[in-house]
């Protein structure tokens, strides 16, 4: 949902201009993002112990445009997803069995997934699964620690590594961090190039966030697990 759709379904053209609205909401966003920290503060209280880390693109423009697009200069960059190559930011997230988000990050597009992923994590505990582009073998060593944490990277096709039965039954799990990326982006409008301002931008990530936070999605009842 867009600020445009929110400011015409309140009816608030008779109290506001559309351009004061769009400028209080920008406003009001590090209260917004101080609420996602108390929510992600609280998730990690009770968060289960099978946890999921990931990223995914976030565009700030199409492709077509990206010579002219001046707006995220300095913060954006151009890199390389699983659908091609984009200019915009990354959104690094981990969360737990039941959905909820225990830790983010938004980088620039080409930041390091592993750095990152160290980072946000290296205060939980539990096993935290990865997919094959955090494989190494120095960020594994430190990240495992005996009887707390459990740092699971998918092995690359080409590793030689064989994988227990267990273990692809929680490599299979990450289709839940997925999940909450594909409900960011269709239904929480995480990605749009209409911001005019890097405020303006911020703003719609912190809101698209919040809302993915205060109702994480449900755990799948695929695997018995919880």
């Amino acid at each position: 949902m867009t600020k445009k759709s929110v400011y015409d379904l309140l009816s608030l053209k008779s109290f506001c201009s559309y351009n004061t609205f769009v400028v209080n909401v920008n406003r009001l966003a590090p209260i917004a993002l101080q609420i996602v920290g108390l929510v992600i503060h609280h998730n990690r209280q009770s968060a289960h112990v099978i946890k999921h880390t990931d990223a995914t693109a976030i565009p700030v423009c199409l492709m077509k445009n990206v010579d002219h697009h001046k707006t995220m200069k300095g913060l954006a960059s151009m890199s390389k997803s699983s659908s091609g190559w984009y200019y915009g930011m990354k959104l690094h997230l981990t969360a737990d069995f039941k959905g909820k988000a225990l830790a983010l990050k938004i980088t620039s597009a080409d930041g390091s997934d592993r750095q990152t992923a160290k980072e946000m994590n290296r205060d939980l505990w539990g096993v935290i699964i990865l997919d094959s582009g955090y494989v190494s073998t120095d960020l594994q060593n430190e990240m495992n620690v005996q009887g707390k944490r459990w740092w699971l990277v998918k092995p690359y096709k080409t590793m030689k590594k064989l994988a227990t039965v267990f273990e692809n039954l929680l490599y299979d799990t990450r289709m839940m961090v997925e999940t909450n990326f594909r409900n960011l982006k269709l239904f929480l409008g995480l990605v749009s190039s209409l911001p005019r301002s890097v405020t303006g931008y911020l703003a719609n990530y912190t809101y698209s966030i919040l809302a993915m936070v205060l109702k994480p999605m449900t755990a799948s009842p695929l695997l018995a697990l919880s």
